[in-house]
């Protein structure tokens, strides 16, 4: 019985791997979808980058009804009606908006393409709520991070197949040389006609699925009172996702637009932390400052990781960087979503109950037949591999910071963060092929950033700690946020110079970790004996 229970549990998790493949593929696209939008549609950088803000805004939007209409009932709304029914019902919301998507290219409104990439978006927030704890339920407690570890890494394939197949599908290779002026419009239509048919297909599949039903009516407690700084971010991110693609987007109206969306966030978490520290009852989870902090964090991190790839296709179309054509950019975007998962790779190493010494050896080989998978995919798409021999270098440099870091959260995220900063300056001081491959190398320093943040800013928290890991899966809200600040920088002060940004993203990310660990000292917690938990990323 024993056998069955495990076989049926393997088959459940290879199901549920395939929404973690799309939800890496669609993000991943958005690094050819957006430069293709800005040429074809003759938009600003800030209006391209709009597509990260209102994708990236659905995931942040979606969690905070769920999160909403959770309270209310005083019950896990999804974990009420039942993950697989969650995963079914997030994908057909998905399909709605790719086939919404058909007649918003057609119309040549940007705001009906970015209302359907909003509708695809709040369908992953649902599938995403749904499909993690699903993932852990399959099974012990103790090994949910290496099952997280194995879907983190099939949503890391999606990631370096997205914009090849995108690129093929629009321009006939990911190595061509056309102009999105020269695509025809029925090659996005068949794009998301096969996009929207692969999520209803998905979702019949679950359906029929033989999946273990997980999920209860076990009631919330109650007592606490509502969450004010979450509803100001919420009502004041509905507003200028209502207002912002409205407006002209020039003058002072960008300004406000992006501007006041940052003041909304970071200042209602600035509040919550004073009013908490002062009278924590009622506060729940933000009673704590790690967590304030590290919500900040995340937005933060998501935002830098999301702000480097969304503008590089922009970035090498520029002289100084290779007069690329749009076709030609999605080598580039499939290697910086690949050094993801050559980093997520090696640090899902130390999940498993391994010798030191087999440790070790992993470190060293993992990085690289991570990296070999990245240039098998870009070879099949004829792309010139040779080109990015030279990226072993920055490999070799991920490997011994791993070792520097030795799995401790505050090392890990104060040395990655640090190599962060001198990635960006390196990028920011030179140009070319250099200053490419040090901007995509901030896919390595990001890679483990996220299992770090979570676990310096829910450690500590006790009962509260599953309120605070939703209150920090709804800061993947900075995904949509800081590409449009580096967006505007561009169009302001140039594309190259723009790059600013995730360098201060990881200068503030090197800073968390100093300061957490600050916080936790005073509330007794031993770092040195906490290990970071490896579960992937966003």
């Amino acid at each position: 019985m024993a056998k069955s229970n495990s076989r049926n549990y393997t088959s459940a998790l290879l199901t549920l791997a395939t929404v973690f493949f799309f939800w890496g593929f669609s993000a991943a696209s958005n690094g050819v979808f957006i430069p293709f939008c800005k040429s074809h549609f003759n938009l600003t950088q800030f209006e391209a980058q709009l597509i990260d803000f209102t994708f990236y805004g659905g995931y942040f939007i979606g969690s905070f009804i769920l999160y909403f209409l959770s309270q209310a009932k005083r019950m896990d709304i999804v974990d009420h009606i039942g993950y697989k029914k969650g995963i079914v019902i997030g994908l057909l919301i998905s399909a709605v908006g790719a086939l919404c998507m058909v007649p918003a290219l057609n119309s040549g409104s940007f705001g009906f393409i970015l209302a359907a990439d909003f509708l695809i978006a709040i369908g992953f927030s649902l599938q995403q709520t749904a499909a993690n704890p699903f993932v852990i339920a399959l099974g012990s407690p103790e090994t949910g991070a290496n099952r997280l570890n194995f879907t983190g890494g099939v949503n890391n394939i999606g990631g370096i197949l997205g914009p090849v197949v995108v690129s093929i599908v629009l321009f006939g290779s990911a190595a061509s040389a056309i102009d999105a002026n020269a695509v025809q419009l029925s090659s996005m239509d068949n794009l998301y006609f096969i996009v929207a048919g692969l999520f209803v297909a998905l979702a019949i599949f679950f359906w029929v699925s033989n999946l273990p039903k997980v999920g209860s009516d076990e009631k919330l407690e109650a007592g606490t009172k509502p969450n004010v700084p979450l509803i100001v971010i919420f009502v004041g991110f509905c507003l200028v996702l209502a207002v912002g693609p409205l407006s002209d987007y020039t003058g002072l109206a960008r300004s406000y637009f992006v501007y006041s969306s940052l003041a909304i966030i970071v200042g209602a978490l600035v509040v919550s932390m004073f009013a908490a520290k002062r009278s924590p009852a009622g506060w729940g989870a933000m009673q704590y400052p790690q967590l304030v902090l590290g919500m900040l964090a995340i937005f933060t991190y998501v935002g830098t990781e999301v702000t480097i790839q969304s503008n590089l296709g922009a970035l090498l179309k520029t002289p100084l960087f290779g007069s690329f054509a749009d076709s030609a950019i999605s080598p580039y975007i499939s290697l910086y979503w690949g050094s993801l998962m050559i980093g997520r790779w090696a640090g899902a190493i130390g999940a498993f109950n391994l010798s030191k010494t087999l440790k070790n050896v992993l470190t060293v080989v993992v990085p690289f037949v991570a990296f070999a998978l990245v240039l098998l995919v870009n070879y099949f798409s004829r792309v010139h591999i040779s080109d990015f021999y030279i990226y072993s270098i920055s490999i070799l440099i991920l490997i011994v910071f791993f070792f520097i870091g030795q799995q401790k959260p505050v090392r890990t995220l104060t040395v990655f963060g640090i190599l962060g900063i001198a990635f960006m300056l390196t990028g920011l001081l030179t140009d070319g092929k250099l200053a490419t491959f040090a901007f995509i190398s901030g896919g390595l320093c990001c890679s483990i950033m996220w299992p770090s943040i979570f676990a310096l800013a829910l450690v500590g928290l006790g009962k509260y700690t599953s309120q605070g890991s939703a209150f920090l899966i709804m800061m993947i809200l900075g995904g949509g946020i800081i590409p449009p600040v580096q967006g505007i920088l561009a169009d302001t002060s140039g594309i190259h110079l723009s790059y600013i940004v995730p360098l201060l993203g990881f200068a503030y990310l090197a800073y968390f970790a100093w300061k957490v660990s600050a916080e936790l000292r005073k509330q007794g917690i031993d770092l040195d004996h906490t290990e970071v938990v490896t579960t992937g990323g966003h």
